[in-house]
């Protein structure tokens, strides 16, 4: 496959219904900028599912390549980053994120 295309790091972490609003202000407050921040990152979605008494969360974050991502999170960016404030909402903490590339896409919405 043909790495000359954008690779998408998918975070997933779950925290408890009622800390869920805060988390995702969380995010869109600190994470996201970061994310932004970084050199080849084309964006980021927040996505959410009610699971139980737990919501889920997705990021997906949108880079030109491998290399940008290792400039946010190091060489080791296979590896789950969190930031401090994450040990108050978490249920728990996933050592990897997963990496695909978009082969193909009809997007064709902005939120």
């Amino acid at each position: 496959m043909s790495r000359d295309t954008i690779v998408v790091r998918i975070w997933h972490g779950r925290v408890l219904e009622d800390k869920a609003e805060a988390y995702r202000d969380f995010l869109v407050r600190r994470a996201v900028p970061d994310y932004e921040s970084v050199e080849g990152n084309l964006g980021v979605e927040i996505l959410v599912r009610e699971n139980g008494d737990a919501v889920d969360f997705l990021i997906l974050s949108y880079w030109e390549s491998v290399d940008a991502i290792k400039r946010f999170v190091g060489e080791d960016y296979e590896k789950a980053e969190y930031y401090d404030e994450d040990k108050d909402f978490l249920l728990e903490f996933e050592p990897n994120v997963q990496h695909y590339y978009i082969v193909w896409s009809s997007r064709r919405f902005r939120i």
